[in-house]
């Protein structure tokens, strides 16, 4: 069971190229600042921009870079299941600890669609499988019945929850036991998630704010929630900066003013606004990181 503070990898650009040099850079800093997990090649990593080569070559370097030290989680997901299945088996190949894979998007499979995409990939390499569920992104909404039968299949090991609803931690936890591994994909809701039971959090904040955001998870997981209100207090102006404009264009602008990589992105995703350049500079030093 993964838990704590597990960062959505932005995926660095120089002059068009995935910069691997910074991508490395990036995973070192999350070793030193406490971490306890990583996902490369998400939505926050520019997936659908990404080419197969390149997508399969960021999980081998974060697979090789990591070392064992945290796992990886790889992303995995595609709206065609053919493609999902090819990624997966990448994944399991290299050594990645388990995959991530987004509910399909923009084809909006129904209920029945939806499990028997999962269980093709759950029959298809021998890996644990996190369910990505993201109405805000892909549309369709997974429900508690349709996750609680894939969580019978062996390789079904939690969910990234993104859904904002708190109701769902518990809901899950009824439906399916306390050994389904539920993470938030949700900074601005975390708290409230872990205090619901949840056992960590996906997080796009913690690509800038690492130590700060596994100090707020261990609080959690310490069930010391006195000091996680105030840590996630702390963070929250950066959480809601982050979310200013469509991810991950705020966060790529703020790993470019601490100077972790440039803040180029691929069309169709543009850069932020001045406005919200603004805000995220504000944010990131109401938190002492500039």
């Amino acid at each position: 069971m993964f838990q704590g503070s597990i960062c959505a990898l932005i995926t660095p650009f120089k002059d068009g190229r995935v910069d691997y040099a910074a991508f490395e850079a990036l995973i070192e800093r999350h070793m030193e600042q406490g971490t306890h997990g990583l996902v490369p090649c998400g939505t926050t990593g520019e997936s659908p921009t990404l080419s197969h080569e390149e997508h399969e070559r960021i999980v081998e370097v974060c697979v090789k870079t990591a070392a064992g030290r945290i796992p990886v989680i790889a992303g995995a997901g595609s709206n065609s299941t053919a493609e999902a299945i090819g990624l997966t088996r990448h994944a399991a190949s290299i050594g990645a600890n388990a995959v991530l894979v987004v509910t399909p998007y923009y084809n909006k499979p129904n209920q029945e669609g939806l499990y028997a995409h999962f269980k093709a990939l759950n029959d298809c390499a021998d890996i644990p499988l996190y369910i990505y569920n993201i109405p805000g992104r892909s549309v369709i909404d997974m429900t508690v019945d349709t996750m609680a039968r894939l969580a019978q299949l062996p390789n079904i090991a939690g969910v990234k929850d993104a859904t904002g609803d708190m109701n769902r931690v518990s809901q899950q936890h009824l439906a399916i036991g306390a050994g389904f591994n539920q993470l938030s994909g949700d900074d601005g809701t975390a708290l409230g998630f872990m205090a619901h039971g949840g056992h960590g959090c996906i997080s796009v904040t913690a690509n800038v704010a690492p130590a700060q955001c596994a100090a707020f998870q261990n609080a959690c997981l310490e069930n010391d929630f006195e000091k996680a209100r105030e840590l996630h207090n702390h963070l929250m102006p950066l959480h809601e900066a982050l979310f200013a404009d469509i991810s991950p264009a705020p966060v790529k602008y703020a790993a470019s003013l601490l100077n972790l990589c440039s803040g180029e992105l691929r069309l169709p995703l543009v850069e932020v606004s001045r406005e919200v350049g603004h805000k995220v500079k504000q944010a990131l030093d109401s938190v002492g990181l500039l």
